[in-house]
């Protein structure tokens, strides 16, 4: 068979560091085969040295239209509390369409960059913004479709039942090209209220929800569990995801358990948002300062399907970030101490196959017929990889070259 890419020498990640490495063929945009020494000609042929080549990296959670804007925000003189939201909303008077397509293009480049080929970007509507961030990101679903999948989760960030004609805009997003429906009860005076009428909004329009969840120093009031309830109830379960949930940190681990079982049981995804978990928690004290991070590892390990995600970039929320979603799984295992093979490997599926699982992409994975969306980075298999942040040498989206990167070259004396 002729292909119009091979990859050749190349190990797969779930392979075992002793086996021999492999070949991957594309044809028309998909994989057309993986084995050893494949033959016929080949359009572009890609020597990979024994490196790792994987499916793109899955970003769950990310906000593109308020990246790259703390130059904007006023400077906070106090550690607690942050006012991050405050900070952020005093500025959108200044977002346009145009500086939303520029700003996100840039941090979406970055995201590419780093190997990302799927992406979930939440975009926040309320009567100050209205849909100038949504519009502007709307844009980029077909501006970058040559490099990566974008879809659009609307949400309300600063309140629904509270901050009336919120919920219009969100209506009108849901119409005009958003795909997922997202929340932030914390920010609303009925948290309640708020998660119901997303439930309501997702069985009308048949979509799936994502919401921001349980930030906190305390497990009192968990609205993760309603959602539990909501999902079971109106049978929605594996196309639910609470994001963040760092109230769950500061519970021990035979409560823990509990709600871990209850999100596996009912089909409620986690996701955590790492850098920015860490930025914002723990402001309460000045000494033992928790890590405000849940254990993703212990609720895999109950069923729970988890993601990690990048979330914000150079704004209040999150004042750094480059999109590299290694950098922040890597983070995530150093503050969770889990460190062993088998605990990073599972961490690495959060970044690819259960990430990807949390978006509902059956086509995902190196596998015959699926669509070649493939990364090569400088490590011989997914551990190492992790471990040390490798970078990604190769990106191609639907077998097309859509990355490349240069491996670090000394210049000895």
């Amino acid at each position: 068979m002729d292909f119009d890419l091979v990859l050749r020498d190349v190990r797969l990640a779930d392979s075992k560091r002793d086996q021999p490495t492999t070949d991957i063929g594309v044809k028309d945009g998909r994989i057309a085969a993986i084995a050893r020494g494949l033959g016929g000609n080949a359009k572009e042929e890609v020597r990979g040295g024994g490196r790792l080549v994987c499916s793109g990296f899955v970003e769950t959670h990310i906000h593109l239209e308020k990246s790259c804007i703390l130059e904007r925000c006023e400077c906070t003189t106090t550690r607690n509390p942050h006012l991050a939201m405050e900070r952020v909303s005093a500025v959108k008077h200044t977002f346009t369409v145009e500086d939303v397509i520029e700003r996100a293009s840039g941090t979406l480049e970055k995201c590419v960059g780093h190997g990302a080929t799927r992406m979930r970007t939440h975009v926040e509507v309320d009567p100050k913004i209205g849909l100038r961030g949504f519009d502007g990101v709307k844009t980029l679903i077909d501006k970058y479709k040559w490099a990566i999948d974008l879809e659009i989760c609307v949400m309300p960030q600063e309140g629904l039942t509270n901050n009336p004609g919120t919920d219009e805009l969100m209506i009108a997003a849901l119409k005009n090209g958003a795909t997922v429906v997202g929340a932030a009860p914390n920010y609303d005076t009925d948290r309640a209220a708020q998660i119901r009428r997303v439930f309501e909004m997702a069985r009308e329009f048949d979509v799936d929800i994502d919401m921001h969840l349980d930030s906190g120093a305390s497990a009192e009031e968990l609205d993760t569990l309603l959602v539990c309830d909501l999902t079971e109830k109106y049978k929605w379960g594996g196309r639910v995801a609470v994001g963040h949930v760092g109230k769950l940190s500061t519970m021990p681990w035979k409560d823990l358990d509990k709600v871990a079982k209850r999100m596996a049981d009912t089909g409620v995804a986690a996701t955590v948002l790492t850098a920015t978990d860490l930025y914002l928690g723990g402001r309460h004290t000045d000494h033992n300062v928790p890590r405000n991070v849940v254990d993703l590892n212990r609720l895999t390990e109950l069923g729970v399907t988890c993601s990690v995600g990048s979330n914000n970039i150079l704004n209040p929320f999150t004042p750094f970030g480059d999109g590299q979603l290694l950098r922040q799984i890597n983070m995530h295992a150093i503050v969770t101490a889990r460190g062993n093979d088998d605990e990073v490997k599972a961490l690495w599926d959060m970044t690819t196959s259960t990430a990807a699982r949390l978006m509902r992409k059956d086509d995902y994975g190196v596998a015959v017929g699926n669509p070649a969306d493939l990364v090569m980075l400088d490590a011989p298999d997914s551990v190492t990889a992790l471990r040390t942040v490798a970078p990604v040498l190769a990106a191609f989206k639907r077998g097309r070259r859509t990355v490349t990167r240069e491996p670090v070259r000394l210049h000895r004396p």
